[in-house]
């Protein structure tokens, strides 16, 4: 049976109403074993803390931590280290998304399905309002307002499209580009079994490339969704926010 991309096994929830009662059973259940993954591999990793001997699991950690928490504070300062583990596992959860589409026999990558990219996003804007919120009240959204007045009833809805758009392209631009790789990989797999003669056999490399190529996509996108979430923190964690 040929797969097509786009295309998911449904579940039906006889107990929610439509449109809420159809869910993608591939991308639920991948995601849940991915989890999985990143509960597994975190604690193995926390489980070297407090050090008693220098291993590799250990200094994966420390890499890990060190590097994210120090990111993490030269953009945010001191404010952003209680977001530090925050930002460690949404990386490390948004990186297992990616890449756990590329185990064979595993199915496809759950971020390839833009309902698993688009929760991602609204769930991390709406954290980042409620950072605001808790830190500065209903006065957080003051940042939408720029001086002189006049320049900012103008710019006003420029800035709440802004703000609204942002779940938008964070969910667009980590699904567009892992479901473009593994779109790639299916037309290759396309090409080999159509047995175009040499074509086909020259096609027989390209998964190899593509494979490499898709590893590489899924630790970016993982570091820039996460590096997005950092900048859109920076106002929110702010010790006042201007009038």
């Amino acid at each position: 049976m040929q797969e097509v991309p786009g295309v998911h096994p449904l579940w039906h929830l006889p107990f929610l109403p439509a449109p809420f009662n159809t869910v993608h059973a591939d991308t639920v259940i991948i995601t849940w074993l991915a989890m999985g993954i990143v509960v597994l591999v975190l604690g193995l990793l926390a489980a070297t803390h407090p050090i008693t001997v220098l291993s590799k699991r250990y200094s994966i950690m420390e890499l890990l931590v060190s590097y994210v928490g120090e990111l993490t504070t030269s953009i945010l300062g001191k404010n952003g280290r209680p977001f530090v583990p925050f930002i460690i596992s949404l990386f490390t959860f948004i990186l297992i998304l990616n890449e756990v589409g590329l185990i064979p026999l595993i199915g496809r990558s759950p971020t390839s399905d833009l309902n698993t990219t688009a929760a991602l996003a609204v769930t991390t804007i709406l954290f980042i309002q409620l950072v605001g919120i808790q830190r500065h009240g209903l006065g957080y959204y003051k940042h939408l307002f720029v001086k002189p007045w006049v320049l900012g009833i103008v710019m006003l809805p420029i800035n709440i499209i802004d703000e609204l758009a942002r779940p938008v392209t964070l969910a667009m631009r980590l699904f567009g580009n892992i479901f473009a790789g593994e779109v790639l990989l299916l037309v290759v797999a396309g090409v080999i079994n159509a047995h175009l003669g040499a074509i086909s056999a020259v096609a027989h490399i390209g998964p190899l490339f593509i494979f490499a190529f898709n590893m590489a996509v899924g630790v970016i996108q993982a570091a820039v969704f996460t590096l997005l979430t950092i900048a859109y923190l920076i106002t929110p964690t702010q010790e006042s926010l201007a009038h």
